[in-house]
């Protein structure tokens, strides 16, 4: 793993920072079940420093993931090894190296025969099974020596997630072993290309997309009914034989789907950023599911009829952050002679809610199937019930109300307290403005820096929690400069107290944009109350205090009871 430097000098003291640079260089010093477990005791030892650790473990997870985007494998690459003329080398002193030891040589029941793939941490070999005089694919680490644990564990486990796959459309594995120290497995050698070198000799059709992408999806359904996600899927990962046939390669990432989803919720990001459903991205693993395999499916489909994936960044945190918070180009936008309704079909793969995606791959490849039959695809009845959903789904920044949900519980007291006290003052005839200034001015004085210690107690604050506490702070200001308004107008004291439910409707209307959609139907409901506060102007305070207070006490008891479960 890699370190990387964050600013932490608005939150964190000297000491504070000192430290988290020793605990991320140790953690950064470690890979895979390792990092995990220092992670966790690093988080146990310094609580207050948790929240950075487990933010900086997931950027250096990502950036191990993208490091890593070159070990797939690039069948029958630009530069392979050329085959010797002559008989099988004999072995150096050392015994096989992989990527090393002049070919052809003898590997255990294997004659490797010339390099087809290599990336950072594998190789991959066209090789001779004598025993059956047959052609396959052989798969070993490229450095053995410099494995890690986690990536032995890693290697095995993407043998043997594809071992339990029977389907023409993914690559069958022979045999798992180890030979001189050395886990390798042979599997069924596709003489061909990638779809990824596919699309870039050239934009392909709009029918060979669909057909391709049926087919993989298929496969990949095949998969998910097996137990086994995939994870990775991108067009170096599908490969094309002669006859044009895709094939599903590399479940180096895959995970069976009855595996517990909720062990080990560290932020770790797997997968290559382009084609990364936003669960991914995020590093909510326990999020993960058969409709993450939809999204990159998508994606795919997407590029291959655009000619460029749906997101692309100048950085791969730039492209985390774009499948996070953006909606993709409308591929028409980018290649107008896209048909309208593979159009529908990629978006409705690309929908960042999980619920509004296929359910299944089965699904995507009926629909495909479906546009090249020329009958109705289901993806364009989503119809007002999408809409919806879309415009109230949560963003990635909704887990940090976890750490608010009592302090708003505690603030809708706070504000109806101070309502109820202010209409009892004006039951009682009080013209004077001084106190109401001393109420509001007083009373948002001292709870507000309560409120923000009580908020620091539970961890440091993140930006975007900075963002919305300015927001929110802005809007106290504005509520105790009314009566000042009021009195440079010349108008009654509490003659501007419906501006109060603007000011929290646009509060929440931020929050909305922000954090969830939710906080839309909140806005709507404060800016209602303004004008049944014009209306009814003796109990203006109370109507404002019991309505202000619900819209802040019911996704506080909803957010508190989310932490409490985790």
């Amino acid at each position: 793993m890699t370190p990387f430097a964050v600013s932490t000098a608005d939150t964190l003291s000297l000491a504070d920072e000192e430290l988290l640079a020793g605990l991320v260089e140790e953690l950064s010093e470690t890979r895979g079940a390792p990092a995990i477990e220092t992670l966790e005791r690093q988080a146990a030892a310094h609580p207050s420093l948790a929240p950075y650790l487990r933010e900086l473990f997931a950027t250096m997870s990502m950036a191990d993931a993208v490091a890593e985007e070159s070990t797939i494998l690039e069948w029958r690459g630009s530069d392979p090894q050329p085959a010797a003329a002559n008989a099988v080398a004999p072995l150096p002193p050392g015994g096989f190296i992989p990527g090393v030891t002049p070919l052809p040589a003898e590997f255990d029941d294997y004659e490797l025969l010339e390099e087809i793939g290599r990336g950072g941490m594998g190789v991959v070999y066209r090789a001779r099974q004598t025993s059956l005089d047959r052609t396959v694919a052989v798969k070993m680490l490229l450095r053995r020596d410099l494995a890690s644990a986690a990536d032995l564990v890693r290697f095995r486990s993407e043998a043997e997630a594809a071992a339990r796959l029977d389907h023409p459309g993914i690559v069958s594995i022979f045999e798992v072993g180890e030979y001189g120290g050395h886990p390798f497995y042979s599997m069924r050698f596709i003489e061909g290309t990638t779809l990824a070198k596919r699309l870039a000799a050239g934009q392909v059709s709009a029918r060979e997309a669909a057909e391709t992408l049926a087919q993989v999806a298929e496969a990949v359904d095949a998969a998910h009914h097996r137990g086994v996600l995939h994870r990775d899927l991108k067009p170096s990962n599908i490969l094309i034989d002669a006859s044009g046939t895709p094939h599903v390669s590399d479940f180096g990432l895959a995970k069976r789907i009855a595996e517990d989803q909720n062990v080990t919720h560290t932020g770790a990001i797997l997968g290559t950023p382009c084609y990364m459903s936003p669960e991914q991205a995020a590093g909510s693993r326990g999020d993960v599911g058969p409709t993450s395999d939809v999204w990159s499916l998508g994606a795919i489909l997407y590029q291959a009829l655009t000619g460029r994936p749906p997101f692309q960044g100048s950085s791969p945190m730039d492209t985390l952050l774009a499948v996070l918070e953006s909606d993709p180009p409308v591929p028409r936008s980018i290649a107008p002679g896209v048909d309208r309704d593979l159009e529908l079909i990629t978006l409705k793969s690309l929908q960042k809610p999980q619920d509004l995606r296929y359910a299944s791959a089965a699904y995507l490849a009926a629909d495909l199937r479906a546009f090249l039959a020329g009958e109705p695809v289901a993806a364009r009845r989503g119809g007002l019930g999408d809409l919806v959903s879309r415009i109230f789904r949560e963003t990635h920044h909704a887990t940090v109300l976890e750490n608010w949900g009592l302090l708003w519980m505690w603030h809708s007291v706070v504000i109806l307290a101070l309502c109820v006290v202010t209409d009892v003052l004006a039951w009682q005839h009080g013209v004077s403005r001084w106190p109401y200034l001393v109420l509001w001015g007083g009373g948002l004085a001292i709870w507000a820096p309560i409120f923000w210690a009580l908020r620091h107690r539970t961890g440091p604050v993140t930006a975007v929690e900075r963002q919305i506490a300015h927001i929110w702070g802005g809007s106290v200001l504005a509520s105790v400069l009314l009566f000042w308004v009021e009195a440079l107008l010349e108008q009654p004291v509490l003659t501007l107290s419906p501006v109060l439910a603007l000011l929290a409707g646009l509060v929440f209307f931020a929050k909305a944009g922000i954090l969830s959609g939710v906080f839309y139907i909140q806005a709507a409901v404060l800016y209602a109350t303004a004008l049944v506060m014009c209306l009814v102007p003796a109990y203006q305070h109370v109507i404002f205090g019991l309505v202000s207070g619900a819209c802040f006490f019911i996704p506080g008891l909803k957010y508190y009871r989310q932490r409490g479960q985790r």
